[in-house]
């Protein structure tokens, strides 16, 4: 293929996606579509390349509407075909997979190449657990509060490039396990050629502790080599890292050179990259601006919408795993008035919305073995010992220590006179959430943050109240801090 014709591919190609993006096509299907590359174009077709399976089959289905658009674009009869095609993470094909518009060989022919065949297998890929290979994203429920990463997570899984890293942030029990869990299933079983592996921080420690203890003077270039050596690295509770200079170091260069080498970073967190680098932490500027240079995305607490949809799929999965599965005292019955009080009784939590279920439903199956139903006081009794219903008393001193915490502040700065931005927004967050959670007056509230007046208290709530309705990552980091408190 020559150059020309190599340009007019990639124009053409990049008109059909964007008449598409014009249509009604789903966000998450036209970021498939860009992540494709044209290849070639002849007089009959249009030839694009995907490094995904599952990109080709999910663009296949499109096949008639990919070739309409593309004939009215050419302004001639065209269609277009979808192979498979990476020559940095498949060298041994050497024949392109057939176009998705026709049924595809059931066995493509593939001539070896020594090099691929002399990879060898990576220390750092562990076996996934039974447990851990229940994480699947069919599993996940999604909702507005999640969703956003939920398809971020569903495109790196496909090979989608666009959003590395990916960085998900938000409180503990939220699901970002569930999604890097997910991410990491879904390469182990549709495209395990792909080295991926999933560490919690603390291991991440662990592994480049032991390295540099280790006496043998090789240790750390060979754990280099390694993390080197990886297509898709997931890091969970990366903010344990933030004491540990040493491996932020490493992490650092590890960072930069997977990411040069078109290598997958996917990391979790329970705040964004910006505040993991504030207070003492060893997370410097250099290392937060990296973290923030993909795709960012929050996952918020789960309203009562989401608590019900979540509630409804523990409860209908936990009786089918109980049948299929011949696991006792979980086959039993809860009415849908019952399931909507849960909902309204729930937390936050989502792991504890799954224990709150299992419970219900095991407390259900005691009660229909004597002939009895579950009542409302029964899913109360169960709800009290999971969310003491009896709201604890906050004082302003517990709501100011919470948000020096959350800021990286002292308590000085915090109360003190000084007008600097990054201690006026901690200030503002600490009296509205003083005015939410306790009964003090503004008098009151005023003289616990340095003998303010009536007036600046006031005007800090209000600063507040307008700043969640325009700013998300503000509502979110409200949010946590309060959780935090109250919880």
């Amino acid at each position: 293929m020559d150059l020309a014709n190599e340009s007019d591919a990639e124009v053409l190609w990049d008109e059909i996606v964007t008449t598409l993006e014009e249509g009604e096509l789903p966000a998450s299907t036209i970021a498939m579509l860009r992540s494709c590359d044209a290849t070639s174009l002849d007089d009959e077709a249009l030839c694009v390349s995907t490094s995904s399976r599952f990109v080709q089959r999910t663009i296949g289905r499109l096949s008639a509407q990919l070739d309409e658009v593309a004939s009215a674009v050419a302004f001639m009869p065209l269609r277009v075909s979808v192979q498979i095609g990476d020559a940095q993470r498949r060298p041994a094909r050497t024949q392109a997979a057939a176009p998705v518009a026709v049924p595809a060989p059931a066995a493509p022919q593939e001539t070896p190449v020594p090099a691929q065949k002399a990879r060898k297998k990576n220390p750092l890929v562990e076996s996934i657990t039974p447990t851990d290979s229940l994480l699947t994203f069919e599993r996940f429920v999604e909702g507005p509060q999640n969703k956003f990463a939920f398809d971020a997570a569903k495109q790196v899984a496909n090979g989608n490039r666009n959003y590395n890293p990916l960085f998900i942030y938000g409180k503990s029990g939220l699901g970002k396990t569930h999604l890097l869990r997910a991410i990491q299933n879904y390469i182990a079983q549709n495209d395990p050629d792909r080295v991926c592996v999933y560490r919690v921080a603390t291991d991440f420690i662990d592994d480049y502790s032991r390295a540099m203890k280790n006496a043998h003077a090789g240790a750390a270039a060979a754990l280099a080599e390694n993390y080197h050596n990886i297509d898709v690295l997931i890091i969970d509770d990366i903010q344990l890292m933030s004491t540990a200079a040493g491996t932020i170091g490493f992490f650092y260069d590890t960072f930069n050179y997977l990411v040069g080498h078109g290598k997958q970073i996917v990391l979790a967190a329970d705040r964004t990259p910006s505040e993991l680098g504030m207070g003492q932490s060893r997370f410097d500027e250099r290392v937060t601006s990296r973290l923030d240079s993909g795709m960012t995305v929050s996952i918020q607490v789960p309203d009562y919408e989401l608590k019900l949809h979540l509630i409804e799929a523990f409860y209908e999965r936990m009786r089918k795993d109980s049948r299929t599965e011949h696991i006792p005292g979980l086959d039993a019955n809860i009415e849908p008035d019952l399931l909507q009080l849960m909902a309204k009784r729930a937390g936050t939590n989502i792991r504890v919305i799954e224990g709150f279920v299992q419970s219900c439903l095991m407390l259900a199956f005691q009660r229909e073995a004597v002939g009895q139903s579950l009542t409302e006081e029964d899913v109360m009794g169960v709800a009290d010992q999971k969310w003491p219903s009896g709201q604890r008393r906050v004082t302003p001193a517990q709501i100011q220590e919470a948000v020096e915490k959350s800021y990286g502040i002292d308590h000085n700065a915090l109360v003190g006179s000084k007008r600097n931005k990054e201690f006026m927004e901690p200030r503002h967050v600490a009296i509205w959430l003083t005015r939410e959670l306790t009964d003090n007056t503004l008098a009151d509230i005023g003289k616990c943050f340095g003998g303010r007046t009536h007036a600046t208290v006031k005007h800090s709530i209000g600063v507040i109240e307008e700043g969640v309705r325009e700013d998300r990552t503000l509502q979110d980091r409200i949010a946590r801090i309060r959780d935090a408190i109250l919880e």
